[in-house]
């Protein structure tokens, strides 16, 4: 009797740039692990987001994207529906290939979340999240619902926003949580850091970065040498990597 093929399941990442990827390491290990030799995992590195048109010609190959620097808000034009949290987030990392077509959710708040928590203390009450993407908008998200009030911190000020220029020993002793949420310092260029005044960090400061490649970036050094507690995003990306395999087997 001739042997059933057996059904494929493909899942990818959508991004620039990526072959430094974490994700495709993280979920083909974890396919090769659990067994399932009929899944597989690939990136798809866009020069521009309307190449993304193109890959969903064919949904049927595809079970589910995960989404990256720098297309996290650039994507949702291309979806059919969103999660509630996503819609309020304004950003995606997570699309689910469902009968009703493409539906984005955001996992990086339950990653943040989740490993921000441990961290914090009493006197971790304003928190600066640097940079304005996608990932500074579920960050935010994630500060909102712990009573966290914070402020972002991008080249030039505005609403609820300070330039680096303002960032003075006054700003520092008030905000003492800092998320660099910005690609600084990311493997190869790891000499790069955000342009903050690193003197006037303290041990009262907790400092946590998004990046995981290399494991204490630049930004996370400068804070250590100062006494300041560090996180980096390692953690975060294995916890909204495993909630968005349980998105896309629910």
């Amino acid at each position: 009797m001739e042997k059933k093929e057996e059904k494929q399941y493909k899942f990818g990442l959508v991004g620039k740039n990526i072959s430094y990827s974490f994700s495709r390491g993280y979920f083909s290990d974890k396919f090769k692990n659990m067994g399932l030799d009929n899944y597989s995992y690939v990136n798809f590195d866009l020069e521009n987001i309307e190449e993304f048109s193109k890959i969903i010609q064919k949904p049927k190959a595809i079970h589910g994207f995960n989404v990256t620097i720098p297309y996290k808000e650039a994507i949702i034009p291309f979806l059919n529906n969103l999660d509630a949290d996503a819609k309020k987030i304004g950003a995606v990392n997570t699309i689910k290939i469902t009968p009703e077509g493409l539906k984005g959710f955001n996992t990086d708040t339950y990653g943040f979340k989740h490993t921000i928590l441990p961290h914090l203390q009493k006197h971790h009450t304003k928190a600066l999240i640097l940079g304005t993407g996608g990932a500074s908008k579920a960050v935010a998200f994630v500060f909102k619902e712990l009573g966290i009030a914070y402020t972002f911190v991008s080249r030039n000020s505005g609403e609820n926003k300070l330039s680096y220029q303002e960032l003075t020993k006054t700003v520092l002793q008030e905000y003492t949580v800092i998320v660099n949420c910005t690609p600084l310092g990311t493997h190869p260029n790891i000499t790069e850091k955000p342009a903050l005044p690193y003197n006037h960090i303290t041990k009262e400061h907790l400092l946590f970065d998004l990046i995981y490649n290399p494991e204490k970036t630049a930004f996370l050094l400068a804070g250590k040498a100062q006494g300041a507690s560090i996180c980096n995003g390692q953690k975060m990306l294995e916890l909204q990597a495993e909630k968005s395999w349980e998105i896309w087997n629910s």
